[in-house]
């Protein structure tokens, strides 16, 4: 809750700049002026960095036992109060012989965040400058040494954002569904006598919760990168576009993080999945083939896609679930008690779907958890309102609109209708195909019986994330019958 509301925040004032929202209350004792954060760039291209706080100032890193003790200016900030609504209902009706069975479901949500008075702190850089021109990083330092060098990057908090007097977080949710099912009974041997049994079940949730935010925590902050060599000699990055990192033995290759950093830039920048082949992005890495998810048994192909399309509609656990993957596909044991904002029926579900995937995997990373990884992390990235559109997707309009998405990425030229996928045919699953592109700034062009393409300079890496997403889910439901 905490985490959506600064998230909130971030998007509403400082949408492209540097400040970075704070994800947990604990986290806020340890963001003061010059702290140290480690900046974890991600598996994937696309994937923005974690950051995580330490309980370190630069000054605990540095060879020696001067204490750097850098001016901090103050300033008033802004006032603050956000309110963000969300409303989703849907209606399922399915028949099967006698049996027929009607869910209608409706849910509301809404977060207020009231942070009242907002006050700046900004580390005055020029002191730091020059009062840490001739000091070393001490390489020995624990945290030095724990780092994934490839993957984690120094740097110190430059500036915070913190509130001044004690405020709240409340988030109300309202949920509604009804179940009615007609079950017609047919006795043996063709006997005209008939049973009817009708149900009609409602379902009310209620969930308020309010959290007090006490005056001086941190909702936000900004960083400043460090570039450090091998022999602890380091420059604080002051260009917003300077990569930070640590000196490694050998050259970076195309893999490393500072390239894929630069292709990320790229891509945010333009329309890459236009301008540059997807096999020149994935420069053939067998990393990023979805192709093993097709070999699961069908048990656990269908346990995975139907978990999936549950936590496609709510963020939080689909962000669970993409750092739970994240961990196995590590080695790392799991923990399934770190995210707070989800229940425990929902941590046990995941934790059971992960269980089937995590099966047999001893002996280096699996390539199907692999793959699962590589998919869930193309659905985070996807904005909110195509997640919903996924969750509400059906199998056969899935394979359906996998084959236009490679239609559309073989070449940009105009195609006839015809071409179009039965199941893409119909009106409806037409207009959910258009509603779905259109998400990710792709619009659909038609000329007669032409079709084409045309996508906006907003679109980055979303048209190849959700390629990448109708992909494993085609191959998720490939052969099911759900």
């Amino acid at each position: 809750m905490f985490s959506k509301a600064t998230a909130n925040f971030i998007r509403q004032i400082d949408p492209e700049g540097s400040l970075i929202h704070v994800s947990r209350v604990n986290d806020s004792k340890k963001l003061v002026p010059m702290a140290v954060v480690v900046k974890r760039n991600r598996k994937w291209f696309w994937q923005k960095p974690k950051y995580q706080p330490t309980v370190f100032t630069l000054s605990d890193l540095l060879q020696g036992d001067e204490v750097l003790i850098p001016g901090v200016s103050e300033a008033e900030f802004l006032d603050y109060e956000g309110t963000f609504r969300d409303k989703v209902s849907g209606t399922l009706d399915t028949e099967a012989g006698s049996a027929r069975l009607t869910v209608e479901g409706e849910g509301s949500f809404k977060l207020q965040s009231c942070f009242g008075k907002l006050k700046k702190e900004e580390l005055d850089v020029r002191t730091l400058l020059r009062d840490s021109r001739s000091r070393l990083v001490d390489m020995q330092h624990q945290l030095v040494q724990q780092l994934e060098k490839q993957a984690d990057v120094l740097a110190v908090v430059k500036e915070r954002i913190l509130t001044t007097s004690s405020c709240s977080i409340t988030q109300m949710k309202r949920e509604q569904c009804m179940f009615q099912g007609v079950l017609g009974l047919v006795a043996m041997l063709g006997s005209p006598v008939k049973m009817c049994v009708k149900d009609k079940n409602k379902i009310e949730a209620d969930s308020d919760v309010s959290l007090e935010i006490p005056s001086g925590t941190v909702i936000a902050y900004s960083i400043l990168e460090l570039e450090i060599k091998k022999n602890g000699h380091f420059n604080i990055c002051l260009q917003p576009d300077t990569i930070g990192g640590i000196e490694q033995d050998s050259p970076l290759s195309w893999s490393s993080h500072v390239s894929i950093n630069e292709v990320d830039g790229k891509l945010n920048g333009g329309k890459a999945p236009d301008t540059i082949p997807l096999s020149a992005l994935l420069n053939g890495s067998q990393e990023m083939d979805l192709s093993p998810l097709a070999e699961l048994p069908d048990s656990t192909r269908c346990a995975l896609f139907k978990r999936l399309q549950e936590v496609l509609s709510d963020k939080a656990a689909l962000s669970y679930m993409e750092f739970l993957l994240e961990e196995l596909c590590s080695g790392k044991t799991l923990d399934m008690a770190k995210h707070e904002d989800l229940s425990e029926s929902q941590r046990e579900s995941l934790s059971a779907v992960l269980d089937q995937l995590a099966e047999n995997s001893q002996g280096g990373v699996p390539p199907h958890l692999n793959a699962a990884h590589l998919l869930v992390s193309a659905m985070e990235e996807l904005p909110d309102e195509t997640l919903c559109l996924l969750s509400e997707s059906r199998p056969d309009f899935l394979k359906a609109f996998d084959t236009l998405m490679c239609t559309l990425q073989k070449s940009s030229e105009p195609f006839s209708i015809q071409q179009l996928p039965i199941a893409l045919q119909d009106n409806q699953a037409f207009q959910l195909a258009e509603q779905l592109l259109s998400s990710t700034y792709v619009t659909l062009k038609r000329d007669g019986d032409m079709l084409w393409k045309e996508t906006g300079n907003e679109a980055g890496v979303l048209p190849l994330v959700l390629s990448l997403s109708i992909e494993g889910l085609s191959l998720l439901c490939k052969g099911l019958k759900l």
